[in-house]
């Protein structure tokens, strides 16, 4: 079963006090199993963003202490700052990763807020998926009022917490109230602008936002509101759906921006959000200078962002995947007001394991453990890695050809077969450390105990599973390596001919991966007790082996005719 990963993502009522802020954090990582991924301060808003993760039981855990630590430490009587808020611990999103449902998240979050009203005797309520009821789910309707309200909102019997006490007693009126839910990934992202005007930054916010603006007779800012039948306001839609924002003008930087909550990015993703703010503002002579994103994101999200533009471009888009997050910084400006570590921001990168991989040592750190006294990285390791170099080379020469002048009308055929090399290449670059992985699963087995009959069972059953894998995985190299010629070969005859040489290259490093890797299928494949499945194998092996040669051979000839 896999492992169950939930992330939390508190707000608290604090932005300024660096002391305070990292006395609430730090209890995060007092429990055991929680990974603290971001801290997120803001001055002017006078909050700060805290972001963890963890398996449910210990994000929990985790989210109380940081909760009551809250409680200690802000005094919501005194509290002042651009968001709306209204409480010491505004907010705490509880957020699915991995191996579970929003259903069963949304579980936790009441197992929390029954906690915290209980043993805290915070006031809460429930929000979006945790939401007890329809008029709940909206944050903005469960915070309406903010703190300064609070005491008229709890004493509303429509508006009875979900949890904790229903009156504003002197321990509320320090901690204020909680909202806590289960949501989808939440990207929390501003937009910033030219100008110092909060009026102007909201009016392109209604311009984009789902909820657009308010229906006015005549002046679209002072008018008479239209009513509908029922009394309420009739509201001109925006322009994108799943996007929350206002304006507002940030002291700290001087500017005004528009704060967007983006709540569902497979609807309406972060450089979409962008780009239709750009468009917004121009026409409103307004100038976007860049973007600011609070909190972390996933890693698709910026590779998007980076496909997005560029194709713009008329760009390659088999470029390999630190390029693109550098295109995705630039295009959006998330630099613009201080800089950008993606090491700190992408949430995939902040939840790497700290072992190195041979993948990750330099070319002289990688050859020397080869060289070493060590039976590992051996053959097979080193046939994925020359495999993972020759689709370097044809992808390479895809990418010079979608960027040949005269060849405008063809960057999208080329783009496309560079996508198809960086597929294999970061296949083969997999491959590299799992056979190094399978072969010491084979070292496992034998160093199992063999005392008891149970035992030597156990041990036999280990290492014939662990020698088909390791027979596996080289067999894998070689169908990589074998498919992956089809870019080099496309290259030679189709790409650039100044390249031509670089395309053969790849093609003899993708023979020769092939061929390493089909002896160390081979002679894995003997020591397997299973015939059939040996056999098999082999016999797939050596189908690959031959087509792999008639290949060079074709590609070589061709070559050495146009030389």
């Amino acid at each position: 079963m896999n492992k169950q990963l939930i992330e939390c993502v508190p707000n608290i009522s604090e932005g300024r006090d660096m002391h305070k802020i990292q006395a609430i954090s730090n209890v995060v990582e007092t429990v055991e199993g929680v990974k603290l991924l971001d801290v997120d301060p803001g001055k002017a808003t006078n909050r700060t963003v805290i972001t963890f993760v963890g398996e449910p039981k210990n994000v929990i855990e985790a989210a109380f202490r940081l909760i009551k630590k809250a409680a200690e430490l802000i005094d919501m009587s005194k509290h002042s700052g651009e968001h709306p808020r209204f409480g010491a611990t505004d907010v705490c999103p509880l957020v699915p990763i991995a191996g579970i449902t929003m259903e069963e998240t949304a579980k936790y979050a009441h197992q929390l807020g029954k906690r915290i009203g209980e043993e805290l005797e915070i006031p809460g309520y429930f929000y979006e998926n945790a939401a007890t009821e329809e008029k709940r789910k909206n944050l903005a309707s469960c915070r309406s009022g903010e703190y300064e309200g609070l005491k008229e909102k709890l004493n509303n019997p429509d508006w009875k917490p979900d949890f904790g006490p229903a009156n504003f007693n002197e321990s509320v009126k320090k901690t204020g109230a909680i909202a806590i839910s289960a949501r989808d990934f939440l990207i929390a992202y501003n937009v910033n602008l030219n100008s110092t005007s909060t009026r102007r930054a909201n009016a392109v916010a209604f311009d984009i936002r789902e909820a657009g603006r308010i229906k006015r007779e005549g002046n679209s800012s002072t008018g008479k509101k239209v009513l509908d039948k029922n009394g309420e306001p009739v509201r001109i839609p925006g322009k994108l759906k799943a996007v929350k924002g206002i304006g507002w003008f940030i002291e700290e930087y001087g500017i005004a921006q528009i704060s967007y909550n983006l709540t569902n990015i497979n609807i309406t993703s972060m450089h979409v959000a962008f780009d239709e703010t750009v468009k917004a503002a121009d026409k409103r002579g307004l100038r976007v200078t860049g973007s600011e994103l609070i909190g972390l994101i996933p890693l698709q999200a910026m590779l998007d962002a980076a496909d997005y533009f560029l194709k713009k471009q008329e760009r390659s888009l088999g470029i390999s995947e630190a390029e693109k997050i550098k295109i995705a910084i630039k295009s959006l400006g998330l630099d613009d007001l201080k800089p950008f570590n993606p090491n700190e921001k992408i949430i995939e990168y902040l939840l790497k394991e700290d072992s190195k991989k041979l993948v990750d040592l330099t070319v002289t750190e990688f050859a020397e453990e080869t060289a070493g006294e060590s039976m590992a990285p051996g053959g097979g390791s080193i046939s994925a890695y020359v495999g993972a170099l020759g689709v370097s080379l044809g992808t390479m020469v895809a990418n010079l050809s979608a960027h040949k002048p005269g060849w405008d009308d063809k960057w999208e055929y080329f783009s496309d077969w560079a996508v198809k090399g960086q597929n294999y290449k970061n296949q083969l670059l997999f491959l590299v450390d799992e056979d190094t992985n399978a072969f010491n699963k084979i070292i496992e087995g034998f160093r199992m105990p063999k005392k008891t009959e149970e035992e030597k069972l156990a041990r036999k059953n280990a290492i014939e599973t662990a020698t088909k894998y390791a027979t596996e995985i080289p067999f894998q190299v070689m169908e990589t390596s074998y498919n992956s010629m089809e870019v080099m070969k496309e290259m030679v005859y189709n790409g650039l001919q100044n390249s031509l040489s670089d395309a053969g290259v790849g093609i003899l490093c993708a023979k020769t991966a092939v061929t390493g890797a089909y002896f160390n299928v081979r002679i894995n494949a003997k020591d397997i007790k299973d015939r059939d499945f040996a056999e098999n194998i082999i016999k797939k092996a050596t189908d690959i082996y031959h087509k792999t040669i008639l290949i060079e051979k074709e590609i070589m000839e061709y070559i050495d005719s146009k030389m």
